[in-house]
C-alpha cells in the first residue's frame, strides 16, 4: 500500500522570535523544515512526500536539494492549519495512495521508529497518533496565582506525524467546517477511530527561541549516522 507524507510548514511561527518563520530558521546548519523533510525521505514505507508552504515562502522551499531534484513536492497552504493540509489532501487524491502522514515541519527530531510505528498503526485502525502521557503536576491559573489543580490521569501531549487511512482523512476534511487544531480532531469530527500510538520525548515542535537550543543539544547527542 502507497504511503505518502505530507509536511505542513507554511505557518508564519512569530513565537520562535527571529526574521524568519521558524521552519526556515536555521538548526545546527539546515533549515528546520529541512531536517523534518529528511526524516521522511528517508523513511522506508514512505513512497511520496510534499511539502505545504507559504507562497512568500516558495523561493525558500525551490532552494531545498529535495524539492530542486524533484524529490519532493511543494503545495501552497490555505488560510489556517486544516486548510493547508487538505490543499496537500486534494493534491494526492486520485495517486492510489491508502496511507498518509501528517506532520507539522517544526518537528526537526522525529526518528524512524516513529514513523515505521505510525505506518504500521493503521492495520489497525484508520487513524493513528503520537503522545507522550502527561506527568506533571497540572495547575489552573489566574492572575498570575494558583487557584486549583487538574487530574492528569488520561491526559496527553499530543505529537505528529498523525497517520490516516487516505480517503477516510480526505472526506474528513471535506466536510469539516475548518478551525480544527489538528487532524485528530478533523477525524474524530468524522466519527473516526484513532489510536494513540507510543511518542518521544525528543519529538519536540519548535515553538519559542529556547526549542532551538534544545534541539541542538538533542542532535548532538545522536549518533553519527
Amino acid at each position: 500500500m502507497t504511503t505518502a507524507a505530507i509536511i505542513v510548514a507554511a505557518g508564519r511561527g512569530t513565537r520562535a522570535g527571529g526574521e524568519l518563520p521558524k521552519q526556515w530558521q536555521l538548526l545546527a546548519g539546515q533549515p528546520v523544515v529541512a531536517r523534518a523533510l529528511a526524516a521522511f525521505r528517508a523513511a522506508p514505507g514512505v513512497h511520496q512526500t510534499l511539502l505545504v508552504i507559504h507562497p512568500d515562502d516558495r523561493a525558500r522551499a525551490e532552494a531545498l536539494p529535495d524539492v530542486a531534484e524533484g524529490a519532493v513536492e511543494l503545495v501552497e497552504g490555505g488560510a489556517s492549519r486544516d486548510a493547508s493540509v487538505r490543499n496537500a489532501l486534494e493534491a494526492l487524491a486520485g495517486r492510489g495512495i491508502g496511507r498518509v502522514l501528517i506532520h507539522d515541519g517544526a518537528r526537526p527530531l522525529v526518528d524512524q521508529s516513529l514513523i515505521a510505528r505510525m505506518i504500521g498503526a493503521l492495520d489497525a485502525s484508520p487513524g493513528a497518533a503520537p503522545a507522550v502521557p502527561v506527568s506533571d503536576a497540572l495547575w489552573r491559573g489566574e492572575g498570575g496565582r494558583v487557584v486549583g489543580t487538574q487530574d492528569r490521569t488520561g491526559l496527553f501531549r499530543a505529537q505528529t506525524p498523525q497517520a490516516f487511512r487516505f480517503e477516510a482523512i480526505l472526506a474528513a476534511h471535506r466536510t469539516h467546517p475548518g478551525g480544527a487544531a489538528d487532524d485528530v480532531e478533523v477525524a474524530r469530527a468524522a466519527g473516526l477511530e484513532v489510536a494513540i500510538v507510543e511518542g518521544c520525548e525528543d519529538n519536540l515542535k519548535v515553538t519559542y527561541p529556547g526549542d532551538f537550543a534544545r534541539a541542538e543539544r538533542l542532535l548532538a547527542a545522536r549518533p553519527a549516522p
